[in-house]
């Protein structure tokens, strides 16, 4: 007996079913049948599904000899459902990679893993032009819990999508209470509410397992058509079915609250009615609204009060409803061109007074916070330089509040900020200062950057439309005009950023003041960090930090399988996954990686302030093309490059050399090979120790654990200090390989 039923109702959607078929056929979880009911399509579709069928014995095919809508299209599937659970996919939305196993690891994890009786996962739209966009209600099965409940106990789960495809259903429970679908438009509304109100077991993924597609033209809901009138129908089964039912009372002024509000959204969309239906239309409503009030008490929501006038009356608020929103626009770009005039003659009336020699401005991360080389220097410079006084930047009171309690900060574009900006002598920042602020005679701009560049930057991205998409870079070319110092840590970097940033600045040899710590490394620096991630002592740490695609919409694209990957690594394994800081706040952490840490399969470290930390901790790293590479490698320890899509990384960002030739260890092609290296213990084998010199020699150069001191003795204290010796010369051909990439 298959674990899933997944029945697709199909109808028009040529263009889109391989994509739907291949998406269920090609899961890691293969307990599955798939029961495709050809709703009598007019184009492809059939054919389509016959061809899917010849060549895969669990799809079942059904031609419906003359079109019913989706809702009995269902229906007919159902009764060839012989899975323990049924799950209902559009034919033209697709489930993500690791959809099926998510969902039965999820099952497994509960005390009775069939008893379930709905599970809840989290879905995201996919926009025709390319977009992606998470739920923005997924905290609420994150904050669900791990065990079993019912909407009563967690009534937030009814405020997600009322949709039958975001959950599968336990069989069993759905035939002994005979639901069914309805025919017509808003179908979902008389299953889900019944359904969910029934089940006594519900259990939530927060887990990304469908992408749910935003048609450009198609989509029926987005249609203009009398047809959206069913939903007045469909609110009537509902209420039919709590008449059915009187332990469920009282959930009818939630359902009454919810209703008005439903008719009401389809009532102010554009493209719903036709314009000379919207009296009709609201004229139903109210009547169904007043139809089921009876007995309930307390006020109306504020926003429902409008059912109880005429339509007339509806549609004078609206308009000045929309009145109103437009003066209130207009008023807030008054008030904010009145704030910015205040803010440049406040930072006009100081820029006339003298440069304070005692005052320095940090930032990191475009104002993240107390990170990264810009740290390193604040952290030294309290220390030898405590006459300079430190002031951070950050962009907003939450970051603020990571703060150290001793460390002085202002929010960014405040008066408090034109004012520092406007006197101090010192700016240090690994990410460029916003165009509004002036650099003044006498100051110093010390630009760190952010490590060891692997792929092309700025100026050199201007020959690569794609990686270069949203980036003004002669904007940033002005910007970086203000750097005085450019930070180096090797001769590979300060190769490409004089060709990267043709600007007036000194390069200076001073070694990267993040790694200092990573040079000065004790083996017993990360057992701190080891402790407070919970990391079993005695366990092997492997990091793994991918980095972004510029050659895919949203940067994101898992080339590991991550619960694979920690199976495959085996007992007295720890997992730790950090992803780029640009994809943390994305839907990259909802396509598993959160469920995964949830069940401690793998440790998400993304939201590590200190990536340093994790270095320390950690006994070998994983990446495909991450700078943090270049920062690993002083501590000398294992390095293992995932490269299986080397020749497009490389074709869309542009590389100033070939990673997979001159690698700090081992290459893996495809994710066999990156098994098979862990499994046989070459990941640390003589050669990976030697391709590890051989890289650190090139990329360390300068690394010596003085990178910060050097930066405050040399350009705040105008102390003499010798430039880093390497220990070992760059190889010769570290210029050629920058040069002749251009």
């Amino acid at each position: 007996m298959p674990r899933f039923s997944i029945i697709i109702p199909v109808f028009k959607v040529q263009g889109f079913l391989r994509e739907c078929l291949d998406s269920v056929l090609e899961q890691s979880y293969t307990n599955l049948e798939v029961i495709a009911v050809d709703d009598c399509s007019p184009d492809g579709c059939g054919a389509i599904l016959d061809e899917y069928a010849a060549r895969d014995r669990r799809v079942r095919v059904l031609h419906l000899p003359e079109n019913v809508g989706l809702g009995p299209a269902r229906n007919a599937g159902m009764p060839y459902a012989t899975g323990d659970f049924l799950f209902f996919l559009d034919s033209d939305d697709t489930l993500t990679p690791g959809a099926l196993r998510a969902i039965a690891d999820r099952l497994d994890e509960t005390a009775n893993p069939d008893d379930a009786d709905v599970l809840v996962f989290d879905y995201a739209r996919t926009y025709w032009w390319g977009g992606t966009r998470r739920n923005v209600l997924a905290r609420v099965l994150a904050e669900a819990g791990d065990g079993p409940f019912t909407a009563a106990e967690h009534p937030e789960i009814l405020d997600l999508l009322m949709v039958v495809w975001n959950k599968v259903y336990r069989r069993e429970f759905v035939m002994r209470e005979g639901f069914a679908f309805p025919p017509g438009y808003y179908e979902d509304t008389p299953w889900t509410f019944p359904v969910m109100l029934s089940a006594e077991r519900i259990v939530a993924l927060d887990r990304i397992c469908l992408a749910y597609r935003q048609r450009r033209q198609g989509n029926i809901l987005s249609t203009t058509s009398r047809k959206h009138f069913d939903i007045h129908d469909q609110y009537e089964r509902v209420f039919a079915f709590l008449d059915s039912r009187p332990d469920l009372a009282s959930w009818r002024p939630y359902l009454h609250t919810k209703m008005g509000e439903h008719c009401l959204d389809i009532l102010s969309k554009p493209d719903r009615l036709p314009e000379s239906d919207k009296a009709e239309f609201f004229r139903l409503t109210a009547a169904l609204f007043r139809k089921h009030k009876g007995g309930m008490t307390g006020p109306l929501p504020a926003e429902l009060r409008v059912l109880e006038g005429g339509f007339a009356r509806y549609r004078a608020r609206r308009q000045a409803g929309r009145v109103g929103r437009e003066l209130g626009r207009r008023g807030q770009q008054a008030r904010r061109a009145a704030a910015t005039r205040v803010k440049r003659g406040w930072s006009a009336a100081h820029e006339h007074r003298p440069l304070d020699p005692g005052l320095a401005v940090y930032s990191a991360f475009s104002h993240r916070g107390l990170l990264g080389d810009p740290a390193a220097v604040y952290d030294k410079a309290r220390e030898i330089a405590p006459h300079i006084r430190g002031v951070w930047v950050v962009r907003d009171e939450e970051q603020a509040a990571l703060l150290p309690p001793d460390v002085e900060h202002v929010l960014l574009d405040s008066l408090r900020y034109r004012q520092v900006t406007a006197r101090a002598t010192y700016f240090v920042n690994n990410v460029n200062w916003p165009g509004t602020l002036v650099k003044r005679p006498g100051s110093v701009h010390i630009h760190t950057h952010q490590g060891t560049p692997l792929k092309y930057m700025a100026a050199d991205l201007l020959d690569k439309p794609g990686a270069r998409h949203g980036l003004d870079v002669p904007q940033m070319l002005r910007r970086a005009d203000r750097w005085d110092y450019s930070l180096v840590a090797n001769r590979h970097s300060e190769l490409v950023w004089d060709r990267a940033y043709p600007c007036h600045f000194t390069s200076l040899r001073t070694g990267s003041p993040r790694n200092d710590v990573l040079v000065r490394a004790r083996p017993e620096d990360g057992a701190a960090v080891r402790a407070r991630l919970g990391i079993p002592a005695g366990h092997r740490v492997v990091l793994y930090a991918p980095t972004r695609r510029d050659y895919i919409r949203g940067g994101h694209v898992d080339r590991v399988d991550l619960a694979r990957f920690a199976d495959d690594l085996g007992k007295g394994h720890t997992l730790v996954v950090r992803l780029h800081p640009s994809l943390a706040d994305g839907p990259a952490r909802g396509m598993g990686l959160s469920e995964l840490h949830r069940r401690g399969v793998v440790l998400d470290a993304t939201d590590e302030p200190r990536v340093e930390d994790l270095m320390l901790a950690s006994d070998v790293l994983v990446t495909d093309y991450s700078a943090l590479m270049f920062d690993y490698a002083n501590l000398d320890r294992p390095i293992v490059i995932h490269a299986d899509d080397w020749g497009a990384y490389a074709a869309s960002r542009g590389a100033y050399f070939d990673i997979t030739a001159d690698a700090p260890g081992h290459v893996a092609y495809s994710y066999r090979e990156l098994t098979r290296l862990f499994a046989s213990g070459a990941w640390q084998d003589a050669e990976a120790a030697r391709l590890r010199t051989g890289f650190r020699a090139r990329f360390c150069e300068y690394d010596d654990g003085r990178a910060a001191e050097r930066v405050v003795r040399t350009l705040m204290l105008g102390e003499k200090v010798d430039e880093p010796v390497s220990v070992v010369p760059a190889p010769a051909h570290a210029e050629h390989d920058v040069l002749a990439s251009s």
